[in-house]
């Protein structure tokens, strides 16, 4: 089995969307993610959390980040396109404007 990597963007942060959500709204989408683990099954290593804004760190210094990644997960997969598989009907994707990336986990030689 391979791991992959799950990035959830979309244009707003999570942050914001949390705050602007009616409870009964949260409840929906709470409900739509569950039945979605349901299906992934035992393809999903670690559900994630949303992410609060981030900061980007270089040699010149620290920023804040302009990328729009809203939280994370992890998946386990016989290849990428068993772990493509798992995020069909995916409900991030119902979101205006978000998007999925997906990477493959690459074991270290010697580790």
């Amino acid at each position: 089995m391979k791991k992959f990597v799950v990035l959830y963007t979309a244009p707003q942060s999570a942050q914001a969307q949390m705050a602007e959500s009616s409870p009964e709204a949260a409840q929906e989408g709470m409900k739509a993610w569950m039945e979605w683990a349901q299906r992934a099954g035992d393809g999903i290593v670690d559900m994630g959390n949303p992410l609060g804004a981030g900061k980007e760190i270089s040699a010149t210094g620290t920023s804040d980040t302009s990328t729009h990644v809203g939280g994370y997960g992890i998946l386990q997969a016989e290849d990428e396109g068993g772990a493509l598989a798992l995020l069909e009907g995916h409900p991030h994707l119902m979101m205006p404007g978000a998007t999925i990336q997906v990477y493959e986990a690459l074991d270290l030689p010697g580790m």
